[in-house]
């Protein structure tokens, strides 16, 4: 186990950063977290808690200070088009200012993005992705979520090389299980509970618990690869998936089948 880090993580209160925050207090981290809404009590207890945007130059200043190791997850999920230029503004711009303050600070012992696996692991065909591969522009270009994760994890590693940032990259998939009350990632599951999906999609995705996710992503802390991608997740066809939550909740699955993929699904099905 690392010695005793003072970290800061961003997003502390999305999905992801509240499975997370409580696991690296356990594991002795000092934490501050940064964010535009206030905190419930119990991440507050957890450590000190800076409310801003990334926009704001000298809350960054303020939240950097003495800060040994960056986990960066701010970020906003929406398929929603009208939805782009917000989400260019937090993942990108957002982005940009926060690596030029951790430059103007320096000492930064690591930094931890939150990327996702659709910056590489999307396909029109079933296949299993690889972290070298290139971003699939051609499927996801039209989506301004993915789009804007694709220019956030390049700006980071270029970032990286060219001042000598230790970044790593992880990618996890569709995360799942409790605390998501945005419903930014588990609305798929929320709409078959209330049967309010007319059919099945084919195709598949990957999927991963948020629980899973926050472990790995406290062992990023002093493992996985510097300037490399760490895809995580489990493939599941849209079939097998609607199954297991059949079998679990007693809710029948569609029985009708949409002839478009899971990917043309998703990205025609947009959310808060």
């Amino acid at each position: 186990m690392s010695t005793a880090k003072t970290v800061l993580v961003t997003g502390a209160t999305g999905f992801l950063g509240k499975a997370l925050v409580p696991k690296l207090a356990a594991a002795g981290h000092r934490i501050r977290m940064l964010g535009r809404s206030t905190p419930g009590a119990e991440l507050l207890g957890h450590g000190e808690f800076v409310q801003a945007d990334l926009a704001e130059r000298a809350a960054l200043k303020r939240a950097l200070a003495g800060v040994d190791v960056l986990y960066h997850l701010a970020g906003r999920v929406s398929f929603d088009p009208a939805d782009g230029p917000a989400m260019y503004r937090l993942h990108v711009a957002g982005t940009r200012s926060l690596l030029e303050e951790v430059r103007a600070r320096g000492g930064l012992e690591r930094m931890v993005l939150a990327s996702t696996s659709g910056t590489t692991a999307v396909s029109r065909t079933e296949r299993t992705a690889t972290e070298e591969e290139l971003p699939p522009l051609e499927i996801v270009g039209r989506w301004p979520y993915y789009l804007s994760k694709i220019y956030e994890e390049k700006l980071v590693l270029e970032h990286a090389r060219k001042h000598q940032l230790p970044v790593v990259v992880l990618n996890p998939s569709l995360l799942l299980g409790p605390g998501d009350d945005r419903l930014s990632s588990t609305w798929t599951v929320m709409k078959f509970l209330q049967r309010d999906l007319p059919a099945m999609p084919n195709g598949g995705m990957s999927f991963v618990d948020v629980r899973d996710a926050a472990d790995a992503f406290v062992a990023a802390l002093d493992r996985g690869e510097l300037g490399g991608k760490h895809l995580m997740g489990v493939n599941m066809s849209m079939s097998e998936f609607f199954g297991r939550l059949e079998r679990i909740s007693g809710v029948p699955a569609p029985r009708l089948r949409l002839r478009s993929t899971v990917a043309s699904w998703a990205a025609s099905t947009s959310w808060a």
